[in-house]
């Protein structure tokens, strides 16, 4: 049997993790065995539908490298794959449901519901609208919502990652299948579009554990066999057992992205929030992860979200990439992200101050605010100077002879390079018997006013000897 999966998420505006990582473990699936993967626009909730959100759904998952093999822009067999394109297909498994006696038409008022449910909060009892059934229903055409006609009974099934589950009749009710402006509820839809595309694997999150019985009776009614259900934990919050949400801090993965998070890591820590290999591993190619992703290492309970590790993963990835793909294979990543006194430097000289800096990037963001020096004249800043922890231990008269010594010693070098000035920077200590914190800390303050910055050596080398002298000339005067 070819496996099959989907991925169905509804435009509803920005695409968050949770619904990304919904989209990984159907891919891995159906790439590791050779399947095909499914993409599906569910868009019948006309009231929510955002434009544009199909595209943004669209890019997100063609930067991760998540390619579908059926479903928008690819075409396919089975479309469309709009669902508000589907309307003629949903329309006609209703009518087989009718004609079973499975389904009819509800000319209920909204008002008269919301009576029943009072009427249940009343009683302390659990509204089910199978209670209020009408007597007198009218023949189904769309404008009449139509709903399932439930038999209340036990249901059991397994899940792939929950293992065995069953429930009491008491949670089938009267759902609605086709709302009153002719769409399908999810609670339908889903069921026939899976059914015609052919969905052997279906994976969702936990919170569609409740409605399960429901769709199992659909199945059941419409005489088709369901596919296997993989569930999927809820991705939590840093702080709580809550399902992660905007409040949470969690942005869109669009957000990310701008954010300079690569897209190897982000599909690499969704892919890892919420299941592994039972190996110590943390840095996973996406062929590693098609190798080696199985549904029996999915986790059944909730998947904790930690900013903090997928900064760190980034880091990783970026030193990755830079050591074996090489600098211009990460230079092309960081095009966007250089400070905008950047703009006028050369190609050449940006992958030098890359060369030199990208070890302590964590996101290519991180470019924007550490590495402005390279590009103008820092900001003089003498209190960073005098209230350097090292450096506060100098009297005035000990800071300049030594800034004065340096630019000595620098001004006479005939070659300049990152090796040579190694060796004229140990000199100076011996020289100056100076510790390397307080000679390296005041040329580096000097020269860059930052709060960190690449080793000296390296810096110098980049900045070259002309502005590097100058710059330490201009502080000279300064004190």
């Amino acid at each position: 049997m070819e496996i099959v999966t989907r991925f169905a998420p509804s435009p509803t505006g920005y695409i968050h993790i949770g619904n990304v990582r919904s989209a990984i473990y159907p891919y891995l699936l159906a790439r590791q065995n050779n399947g095909k993967m499914i993409l599906r626009i569910e868009d019948t909730d006309r009231a929510r539908y955002v434009e544009g959100a199909t595209e943004l759904i669209e890019g997100t998952l063609e930067w991760l490298g998540i390619n579908w093999d059926e479903g928008p822009i690819v075409g396919g067999p089975n479309g469309p794959y709009f669902q508000s394109e589907r309307m003629d297909i949903y329309h006609e498994w209703a009518r087989k449901l009718i004609a079973a006696g499975r389904a009819y038409a509800d000319p209920t008022t909204p008002e008269k519901i919301e009576e029943y449910r009072k009427e249940c909060n009343d009683k302390k009892v659990p509204f089910l609208y199978r209670n209020y059934r009408p007597d007198n229903t009218p023949e189904w055409e769309p404008g009449i919502p139509l709903r399932f006609k439930a038999e209340p009974k036990p249901y059991s099934w397994h899940d792939e990652v929950m293992g065995d589950l069953s429930t009491g009749p008491e949670v089938l009710d009267d759902i609605i299948l086709i709302k009153k402006d002719g769409y399908p509820t999810y609670n339908f839809a889903h069921i026939v579009d899976d059914h015609e595309m052919g969905v052997t694997h279906l994976m969702r999150g936990a919170e569609y554990i409740s409605s399960t019985p429901n769709y199992l009776a659909i199945y059941e009614a419409l005489g088709i066999d369901r596919p296997k259900i993989v569930t999927l934990p809820h991705i939590l919050a840093p702080n709580s057992n809550k399902k992660l949400g905007k409040r949470d801090g969690a942005k869109s993965v669009t957000e990310y992205r701008e954010d300079g998070i690569l897209a190897e890591t982000m599909l690499n820590y969704l892919a890892c929030l919420g299941w592994n290999d039972g190996t110590e591993q943390e840095i996973y190619t996406k062929d590693e992860l098609i190798a080696k992703f199985s549904l029996d290492r999915i986790q059944s309970s909730g998947a904790r979200y930690d900013e903090t590790k997928l900064l760190w993963l980034n880091g990783q990835w970026i030193r990755k990439i830079f050591t074996e793909q090489g600098a211009d294979a990460l230079y092309a990543r960081t095009l966007d992200f250089w400070p905008k006194s950047a703009e006028k430097s050369t190609d050449e000289y940006k992958l030098r101050v890359l060369s030199i800096i990208y070890d302590r990037l964590k996101t290519l963001s991180d470019l924007r605010d550490m590495t402005g020096y390279f590009f103008e004249e820092p900001t003089l800043d003498l209190d960073m100077l005098v209230n350097n922890k090292f450096l506060k231990k100098l009297s005035k008269s000990e800071t300049e002879d030594l800034l004065k010594k340096s630019i000595s010693k620098l001004s006479g070098l005939e070659q300049w390079n990152a090796d040579i000035l190694q060796n004229a920077l140990n000199e100076l200590l011996a020289e100056t018997d100076k510790k390397p914190a307080e000679l390296f800390s005041l040329i580096r303050i000097a020269i860059s006013f930052a709060p960190f910055s690449p080793a000296l050596n390296l810096t110098m080398d980049v900045l070259g000897k002309e502005t590097t002298l100058a710059r330490l000339n201009t502080v000279a005067r300064a004190l």
